[in-house]
This record gives structure tokens, sequence and C-alpha cells, in this order.
């Protein structure tokens, strides 16, 4: 293959010009930059819905369907808090919060009275 350079001398070095940038303020007197700083502290903590808690209820301890309630109260929350109506958000979120709680003690208590009575009656049925 064939180098062809088209007239330019490669042996020189190639000569660069300082191109002056725009925003360049050092060789102007009197201005400098100015930066802004912006802080923002949230004003309280973020609204909980409780919605994987209630998920849960839901799927695996829905007793009397407080479960499903509790999962309708936390849909309501996240919406409330997406639309930014903060006070709705709070209240359907303690309202979910304690359908979550009764859903949870009231299945447990019913699962130790099942366990319970269970034994009960293979104790009875051992001894016999």
């Amino acid at each position: 293959m064939e180098n062809i350079n088209y007239g330019r001398d490669l042996t020189a070095p190639p000569s660069y010009e300082h191109v002056k940038d725009e925003m360049d303020f050092g060789n102007c007197p009197g201005q400098t930059e100015q930066s802004t700083v912006v802080t923002i502290i949230p004003d309280s903590p973020p609204v909980r819905d409780h919605l994987i808690w209630s998920i849960f209820n839901t799927a695996y301890l829905n007793c009397c369907c407080l479960g499903l309630l509790a999962l309708v109260f936390s849909v309501k929350s996240r919406d409330r808090k997406l639309y930014g109506d903060k006070h709705g958000a709070v209240s359907y979120g303690s309202t979910a919060r304690s359908l979550n709680i009764a859903a949870t003690v009231v299945s447990i208590v019913f699962i130790i009275i099942g366990i319970i009575v269970y034994s009960a009656i293979i104790s009875l049925l051992t001894h016999r």
C-alpha cells in the first residue's frame, strides 16, 4: 500500500491554538463564578402505607376478611400519597395498620386455638 500524505510534513508537530471558552471569566475583571447551594429539608417522615404487610395478611392470614380490608386501605393510602394529599394518606395508612394488627392477632389466636384443639383430639384418641 502506498502512503500518501497530501503535502503535509509528518515530522513537524501540529500547531494548536488555545480556543477561548465562552464561560472563561478569568480575564474579565469584576466577574467571578457564582454558585448556588439549595438545601432541601423534608418537613416530616414519609407516609407509610403498609402495603406489603396487607398483601401478606390477604394471602395468608385473611381471617374475617380483615386482610382484604387492610389491603384496600393500603392502596387508598398509596393513591392519596401520589396525589399529594398527605392528611388523607396518613388517615388511610393508620386504618390499614390497625386492620393489619387485628388480622394478624386474630389469625394467630385462631391458629393457636386450632393447634390446641387438634392436639387435645389426638391425645384423647391415643389414650382410648
